[in-house]
């Protein structure tokens, strides 16, 4: 008995203790902290759905989002299932299947909506984007910006996107070509962006007929959660369908989501590896794909560049989001007579940033976190194997000792173009500058990598300039002259060649990836006429 006693005393002691850590978490959360009420502004609780297809759900992990500049938890969020995924795709189909119907330009005015409900969450969402993903309070700002940006360019597109008509050889005969939507998009998008790109996508693919599926990062949930609410607010206030839809999930979900038929376009942001996974995966079921991946992109300083704009630009360049874009300058090729002088120059301005190295929502910080440990451990190996294939830390190659995930701004001189760790792309702010005899063979470097994103020369002369954006010049899908790597706007298509994945988000004609094209041949002579003069009748 009193053994019992005893034991069921152990129990409760534990279960108390059990209740205690638990309490002790949930208090913690940076939710429940007055200075964190912009989460509550966006509808976010202690413990949030992260699946959206009308209502709300969520029965898979719960999976707590980290905020990177002090370690700290900020909500969690409860991932979908493969089964629910599978619902959801079902569910948004169906709401695909009312939503084709509704005229173009009246979906541009529901993206309209979208575009001011984001304005209105502006200033919160924006800070959510900075603190979970670690970018600092303008460039949090700026994201969003993005979404509203591209939902403005997709309202006049649903007023002018269009086929053409094109001549016929025969009489009385006229061909039309017509874009209609694909169906279901499927968007799985990375932690660096989490709203933009989701943004890039679903105002596109709304306003051309199709319905959007999204599955988030999983280290940046909340974001996910906070957009999906924003714009399913917009869809319920017009008695519309879930025609956008989230599951947050792992891999399963990912891996379930693009493997399925009912997705008729995937459009993938992530790694190289991974995206080679996805590609040949959805060219399996003979789906459609766009594929942003990775870039390893190139700054060339020419003899006669603007040395003070091609600094501030490299600053940028290098260091905005703490290395982690995918447009981020990797490597700056420099000419050999600038070389020594550019190396000085630029670890002078890296040296002025150092105080201004903090966490990501205070206004002065201009370097923030990088995202998770994972990154910090990623900077370390890199530094380590540059410096044992003969390369010099010129600056940097510190980690932090502070709560959260810091490391300083890098420069790395005296490696060769070709070493294997200038051909890698590490996601932290790390930069080898290398030196070139002339335009010719840095153009020949920045190409000589797997990647081809983003590629900026600074030049004043004018034949070089244009040599760059030739056949003879990069070999990427951003081509630049006097700007930085990093930065795009949403007017022009946003991607790369090569191992970037050869997709276009955004702007100019990227909206041609979410449809399908008919060609239409219509016959009003009254008489039946083959082309090429072909004659078949037994007459």
């Amino acid at each position: 008995m009193i053994a019992n006693l005893r034991h069921l005393t152990g129990r409760l002691a534990v279960q108390r203790g059990l209740l205690q850590q638990q309490q002790l978490r949930m208090a913690s959360y940076l939710i429940d902290q007055p200075e964190y009420s912009f989460l509550k502004d966006l509808g976010l609780e202690r413990d949030n759905p992260g699946v959206y297809s009308g209502h709300w759900q969520g029965r898979g992990q719960s999976i707590t989002s980290y905020d990177p500049g002090t370690g700290q938890p900020i909500a969690s969020v409860r991932q979908g299932t493969v089964q629910e995924l599978h619902q959801t795709i079902g569910l948004t189909v169906e709401a695909y299947r009312q939503w084709r119907q509704v005229p173009a330009p009246v979906r541009g005015e529901i993206v309209r909506q979208i575009g001011d409900e984001l304005r209105k969450y502006k200033e919160p969402l924006g800070k959510l984007v900075s603190l979970e993903v670690g970018k600092i309070y303008s460039e949090g700002q700026g994201e969003v910006q993005e979404f509203i940006d591209i939902c403005d360019y997709a309202v006049g597109l649903s007023r002018i996107y269009s086929g053409q008509l094109i001549n016929s050889e025969r009489a009385q005969h006229t061909i039309l070509e017509a874009w209609r939507p694909l169906g279901l998009v499927g968007v799985i998008s990375a932690y660096n962006f989490p709203n933009a790109v989701f943004g890039w996508n679903a105002a596109i693919a709304l306003v051309t007929g199709n319905g959007v599926l999204w599955k988030g990062a999983p280290s940046t949930p909340l974001v996910s959660v906070a957009t999906t609410r924003i714009v399913a607010e917009v869809l319920q206030r017009n008695n519309l369908p879930a025609v956008v839809s989230l599951c947050q999930g792992g891999t399963d979900v990912g891996a379930a989501l693009v493997a399925d038929q009912r997705v008729n376009l995937v459009s993938f942001t992530g790694s190289c590896q991974t995206g080679r996974d996805v590609g040949v995966e959805v060219q399996r079921r003979f789906g459609k794909v766009i594929l942003e991946l990775g870039g390893n992109n190139a700054l060339i300083i020419d003899e006669s560049a603007n040395i003070k704009m091609a600094l501030d630009a490299a600053l940028f360049g290098c260091i905005g989001t703490s290395g982690q874009r995918c447009t981020t300058t990797r490597r700056i090729i420099v000419h050999e007579k600038l070389h020594d002088s550019f190396v000085e120059a630029l670890t002078a301005k890296y040296a002025q940033l150092l105080p201004r190295i903090g966490h990501q929502l205070e206004l002065q910080t201009l370097v923030g976190p990088v995202h998770a440990k994972q990154n910090v451990d990623s900077y370390k190996a890199t530094i380590e194997e540059a410096k044992l294939l003969g390369g010099t830390v010129a600056f940097g190659g510190r980690v932090l000792e502070r709560a959260g995930h810091y490391v300083e701004p890098t420069i790395i001189t005296g490696l060769p173009h070709d070493a294997p760790v200038v051909h890698r792309e590490t996601f932290a702010p790390i930069v080898y500058v290398l030196k070139a005899r002339n335009v010719d063979e840095a153009v020949a470097w920045n190409n000589e990598v797997e990647q081809g994103l983003s590629s900026a020369i600074f030049t004043e002369n004018i034949g070089q300039a244009f040599k760059w954006i030739g056949a003879q010049g990069s070999d990427c899908g951003i081509v630049n002259i006097n700007t930085t790597t990093n930065g795009a706007e949403i007017g022009g298509a946003f991607g790369g060649e090569k191992a970037t994945g050869g997709g276009r988000e955004s702007g100019s004609d990227a909206w041609k990836q979410y449809c399908k094209r008919a060609t239409i041949t219509v016959n009003h002579s009254g008489e039946l006429a083959c082309a090429q003069g072909v004659v078949f009748n037994v007459e």
